[in-house]
């Protein structure tokens, strides 16, 4: 696992907020994960497949 501090503006701040209500999650690192896992699916799922 690696951990990170990052440094959020405002309005990604109420992202992570809007995603963890939506998908019911614990924490924004939950919602940092979950947005990751939906952008890794609809931008890069062709290209990792194509790489392994």
């Amino acid at each position: 696992m690696v951990k990170a501090i990052i440094e959020l503006g405002e309005h990604e701040d109420r992202v992570l907020q809007v995603v963890k209500g939506k998908y019911g999650l614990k924490n924004k690192t939950d919602a940092i994960n979950k947005i990751i896992q939906e952008y890794e699916k609809a931008v890069l799922g062709d290209f990792l497949e194509e790489k392994q």
